[in-house]
């Protein structure tokens, strides 16, 4: 089984991402996981921070001649911001931010500083859990595995979609500013946004990922900790501002009769 762990904060010099468990032999190349950073800061609306940032990632270990070698991967991605940031000293921050980690973490770890807490919970930690799904991606890629995924609603606005396979929707948001296929919808959710920011505000939104060509068998019933339902649920919860997953049917099952 593959597992991840990243390191380093939002400002700080770097982020660092090591993954445990590739096979040898599988070719990667900086180009194919910069390509899925650039669609991370693509986006309309996003903060001024994309504006700062041009993230490319650097091989560290684990890869040779452009395939894996078997060894635990590492992956560095700079931070440009921090050459902004290392010179001037940043005043303490002491009110904490409603629905961040600020209050709680410093609770746990008995800070006074809400800033060491946000440095590390802040959602600059996504950029290497990106990089680290680009490899995770050319991995499943070998087995006939794809993942796609669009937007559905944004700030109350919900999307008509069209009875089309993922592949294609997928390729209809990828040409969306704000990644969802219908284009009505899509002009909408643009100036729902223009409307939210002039007001000093921010939207919340639901978007879908659908996985093609995977086996039956992933994942257990015969234990808890390896039901792939439960996996995924808790992989996806991690992302910062993540509140609520649904699989499949998700909640409208609960409307509906078991025949």
């Amino acid at each position: 089984m593959l597992r991840f762990l990243t390191a380093g904060e939002s400002h700080g010099p770097c982020l660092l991402g090591i993954i445990e468990g590739l096979p040898a032999g599988l070719s990667l190349t900086a180009e194919l996981i910069n390509q899925d950073l650039r669609r991370r800061q693509g986006g309309y609306g996003r903060g001024a921070r994309q504006s700062i940032e041009r993230d490319q990632v650097e091989f560290l270990s684990g890869l040779a001649q452009g395939h894996t070698t078997g060894a635990p991967l590492a992956l560095r991605i700079a931070n440009k911001d921090w050459q902004n940031q290392r010179d001037q000293e940043q005043p303490p921050l002491t009110i904490p931010r409603p629905g961040h980690a600020d209050l709680a973490g410093a609770l746990k770890y008995g800070h006074t500083d809400l800033r060491l807490v946000a440095e590390r919970a802040s959602a600059r930690e996504t950029a290497m859990r990106v990089a680290v799904g680009a490899v995770a991606k050319a991995l499943l890629a070998t087995r006939g595995i794809a993942v796609w995924s669009y937007v559905t609603a944004i700030g109350g606005i919900l999307a008509s979609l069209p009875a089309l396979p993922p592949a294609d929707l997928h390729a209809l948001a990828e040409q969306s500013p704000v990644r969802c296929p219908d284009p009505i919808a899509a002009g909408q959710m643009r100036q729902q946004i223009d409307a939210a920011r002039q007001a000093g505000d921010s939207l919340g939104g639901v978007f879908v990922v659908v996985a093609t060509g995977v086996p039956a068998g992933l994942g257990s019933y015969v234990h808890w900790d390896r039901r792939l339902d439960g996996l995924l649920a808790q992989a996806v919860m991690s992302i910062p501002a993540i509140k609520g997953v649904e699989i499949g049917a998700g909640f409208a099952a609960a409307r509906r009769r078991g025949t």
